[in-house]
């Protein structure tokens, strides 16, 4: 019998996660690393594992994820974003209050890019009177 497996993509920033969900015991596996290792304990304390909390699905289902890009903390949010999705795929009842979390929605703030003539995107070059 095939496994089921449940997949979705996360993003945030420049970070972009894939995400696969199988039915288990709630291991987290992260670029081939355990996610206490690849992130430490702070991230998955109160982002990571949000998505199974506001579903009730805590411990139900192993996550196999690939990151890509961004910093750290960017990868946390994508992953938590993708976790989300991949929940929906699972059970169209977890929609309504993963939406309500605000966990479906990708946060569109990126990095401004940097104009020329400037030292920045926002920051000019100081300016000499003489």
């Amino acid at each position: 019998m095939a496994q089921v497996r449940y997949y979705a993509t996360g993003k945030r920033k420049n970070a972009v996660a894939r995400v696969w969900l199988t039915p288990g015991s709630g291991k987290m596996i992260v670029n081939d690393m355990e996610v206490d290792e690849y992130f430490g304990q702070i991230f998955k304390n109160q982002r990571i594992v949000k998505p199974f909390s506001v579903t009730e699905t805590m411990e139900q289902y192993d996550v196999v994820a690939t990151l890509r890009g961004g910093g750290k903390s960017a990868q946390a949010d994508a992953l938590c974003h993708g976790i989300s999705r991949a929940l929906l795929e699972t059970s169209p009842d977890t929609r309504l209050p993963l939406k309500q979390s605000g966990l479906l929605t990708r946060d569109p703030r990126m990095k401004e890019r940097k104009k020329y003539g400037q030292k920045g995107a926002r920051a000019k070059f100081q300016f000499s009177k003489r």
